[in-house]
């Protein structure tokens, strides 16, 4: 049984909340609405899009690498 906690899940879910902020930054009332912060707890959304829109190459390749550690070497 995996841990809760552990460095591979916390990758995950930083990944997919980065894919997932960058999404919904191409979307016009979500932007609007989620996204129009740019300090503090709610900013956090906004600086997430910003690093998957901006590094997308990396992050997708990260992605990448990450399904590849999960599928078959762990």
């Amino acid at each position: 049984m995996p841990t809760v906690y552990s460095f591979d899940g916390i990758l995950v879910f930083g990944l997919v909340f980065i894919c997932t902020c960058a999404y919904l930054k191409k979307v016009p009332r979500i932007n609007s609405w989620l996204l129009s912060e740019k300090k503090g707890v709610w900013g956090v959304f906004y600086k997430a899009a910003v690093i998957g829109t901006r590094l997308h190459i990396s992050v997708a390749a990260s992605c990448l690498l990450m399904a590849f550690y999960l599928a078959f070497l762990k």
